[in-house]
C-alpha cells in the first residue's frame, strides 16, 4: 500500500524521536535490539520512526517508572499485539497509572525523622512499611505516603505489633491482587471493546479510567466496612450460641 504524503511528514528522525521521548539513542537501539519496540522504518538509507514506536517507548518509560525489570518489560510488552494502534498502547499506559491521590514523597533517613519530629527505630520502619506508609527507595532513601503518615505515627505511639502489621499486608496483598486482577480483566472485555468500537479517544479513555479510580476505591470501601459489620454479626452470634 501506497504511504500518504501526510503520514511521511508524521516520520521522525532519530534525534527528532529521542527529543520527543526523552531517551538516548543508545537506549532507543537497545530496546530495538530487544524487541521491545520495531526496528526502523527504511527509506533509502534512512531510518525513521512513527507513532507507533513513540507509544512503545512511553509505555516501557511507563513500566521502567513503575519498577518493572528489563524481564518483566518483555514479558508485558510481548503480550501487546503486534498490529496494536498507538491508541492501544496508551491506554495500556492509562491503566498503569498510579491510582493514589497523593504521590509519595521521596525523603532521606534525616528528611523522615524530621518530618516525624522522632528518631524512627528500624521496627518503626518496619511497621510503617507494613502499613504502606513508608517504603525503602535506592540510597537510604523512602517513599513516604505524607498524607498518611500521621496516622501511622499514632499507630506506633499505641504500640501496634509490627507482626500483625506485616500479616495485614500480606492480607491486603493477597486479596488486592486478586480484585485487581478481576477488575482489569472486566475492563479490558466489557469496558475497552464498547469504546473502541465506537471510535473513541484515548483521551475519552483515559478520562473514563480515571473518573472510575474514585468510585472503585469508594466501591471497595464500603464492600469491606458491609462484610466487616458482618463479620462481628456472625461473631457475636456465634458467642451467644
Amino acid at each position: 500500500m501506497d504511504e500518504s504524503v501526510e503520514s511521511l511528514r508524521e516520520l521522525l528522525t532519530l534525534d527528532e524521536l529521542t527529543d520527543r521521548v526523552g531517551m538516548s539513542v543508545r537506549n532507543i537501539r537497545f530496546y530495538t535490539t530487544k524487541g521491545l519496540v520495531p526496528p526502523p522504518i527504511r527509506r533509502g538509507r534512512s531510518g525513521y520512526y512513527s507513532s507507533d514506536h513513540v507509544a512503545r517507548l512511553e509505555l516501557v518509560q511507563e513500566l521502567q517508572a513503575h519498577g518493572f525489570t528489563l524481564a518483566a518489560i518483555e514479558k508485558y510488552v510481548a503480550r501487546i499485539p503486534i498490529d496494536a494502534t498507538p491508541e492501544d498502547i496508551a491506554l495500556h499506559r492509562t491503566m498503569l497509572a498510579p491510582w493514589q491521590a497523593d504521590l509519595p514523597v521521596e525523603m532521606s533517613r534525616a528528611e523522615l525523622d524530621r518530618r516525624t519530629n522522632r528518631t524512627l527505630s528500624d521496627d518503626d520502619l518496619a511497621t510503617l512499611n507494613a502499613l504502606g506508609i513508608v517504603f525503602p527507595a535506592k540510597r537510604d532513601r523512602y517513599e513516604v505516603a505524607v498524607s498518611q503518615l500521621s496516622v501511622g505515627l499514632a499507630l506506633l505511639d499505641l504500640g501496634f505489633p509490627v507482626e500483625a502489621a506485616v500479616a495485614a499486608a500480606d492480607v491486603y496483598a493477597e486479596h488486592g491482587r486478586q480484585i485487581a486482577k478481576e477488575l482489569n480483566e472486566l475492563f479490558r472485555t466489557m469496558v475497552w471493546p464498547v469504546y473502541k468500537e465506537a471510535g473513541a479517544s484515548t483521551e475519552t479513555l483515559r478520562r473514563v479510567v480515571e473518573s472510575l479510580k474514585p468510585l472503585s476505591i469508594a466501591s471497595l470501601v464500603a464492600a469491606y466496612e458491609t462484610a466487616m459489620d458482618e463479620t462481628r454479626r456472625e461473631d457475636i452470634e456465634r458467642r451467644t450460641r
